[in-house]
């Protein structure tokens, strides 16, 4: 079964086509990284009018890779939910229109279910049941997938996302948008026992998030240092703040491993390229002997072929879309 796949939920535009849940044919993606960079962050409304601008031309690019045709074309799947509720329009309308107009069943993906089925693809063999974890700049949940189109949060952020905090702290350090990469090789020179930094929990909530308190912790010890005309070694902030990031994942996923024995652990989503996130993780499932998937670096951040993986399963689960199918911006414990 061939899926044309479209993704439009922040500020990456993704057409993709997707064969049998696994079988990457063709993927197109257009960042808008240099559109949103002079402006600290992603603008939405710039976002949804750089959607439109790509969406059409993507598509066809999509198909033309694959050398396939509309009429080869199974079904049509859509990101539409959650995100930016202007950018999710225009994917939204799009794939309506274009099943409505070639007479193709419309499927509609979450996005964080999209991420997930990124290891579908990397990993062919994969299958539930197992642990998730998802971290994203808008997004940080810890799932228990039950099968593929039965999700359970487990947990979830409370407040900011870790990818949120990771680009706060990046811009007041003065490394600009996006801040994730250099941010990344910082640390990796830095000393992350210089400066010590919280690690939030939530009360009767083990398995949640907060960053909101450590992302005000690193801002308030920069501005600080800046009024004291102190110098800052961005290498050992970096390097702390990301120690704390990964210190807080690791203590949930540790209670989750232990609490639910599932010895399958799937890491997604874009802050997953982390390479101190991974190595946190891949050490804590080699100690707990838990098998752990990761997707390459190219499906960790957003795109349309992860959402024409999880299509695949949404269509053979049934649930399907029709015109009245409208974007939803909200993340919530039910990942539906």
């Amino acid at each position: 079964m061939k899926i044309l796949a479209i993704e439009s939920s922040c500020d990456e535009t993704s057409a993709a086509i997707v064969e049998d849940g696994r079988k990457v044919i063709s993927c197109k993606i257009l960042s808008q990284i240099d559109i949103h960079k002079r402006f600290g962050g992603v603008v939405p409304e710039i976002a949804s009018r750089a959607h439109i601008e790509a969406v059409s031309s993507l598509t066809e690019e999509a198909l033309n890779e694959g050398n396939l045709t509309l009429d080869e074309i199974d079904a049509i799947a859509v990101t539409y939910r959650p995100g930016l509720v202007g950018a999710l329009l225009v994917g939204v309308n799009f794939a309506k229109s274009l099943a409505y107009a070639c007479h193709k069943p419309l499927i509609k993906v979450n996005h964080i279910r999209g991420h997930v089925a990124a290891n579908y693809i990397a990993h062919p063999h994969l299958e539930p049941p197992f642990l998730a974890l998802v971290i994203s700049g808008g997004h940080t949940s810890l799932l228990k997938v039950n099968s593929f189109c039965d999700y359970e949060t487990v947990g979830i952020t409370r407040d900011d996302a870790a990818g949120e905090a990771f680009d706060k702290v990046a811009r007041v350090m003065g490394i600009g948008y996006p801040g994730g990469a250099e941010m990344d090789a910082l640390a990796k020179i830095g000393d992350k026992n210089s400066i010590v930094f919280p690690r939030a929990s939530v009360k009767d909530a083990p398995y949640d998030f907060s960053y909101s308190g450590l992302k005000t912790a690193v801002v308030n010890y920069l501005h600080n240092a800046e009024q004291k005309g102190e110098e800052v070694n961005k290498e050992n902030v970096a390097a702390s703040f990301t120690a704390s990031v990964c210190d807080t994942i690791e203590n949930r996923l540790n209670h989750a491993i232990c609490d639910f024995k599932i010895k399958k652990m799937v890491l997604a989503g874009g802050v997953s390229a982390n390479s101190h996130i991974r190595a946190c993780v891949e050490e804590l499932c080699r100690k707990n002997k838990v098998d752990l998937y990761l997707p390459p670096l190219s499906l960790c951040s957003d795109n349309a072929a992860m959402i024409g993986a999880q299509a695949y399963w949404e269509f053979l689960g049934g649930n399907l879309a029709d015109i009245t199918l409208n974007a939803n911006p909200v993340n919530d414990k039910f990942v539906n």
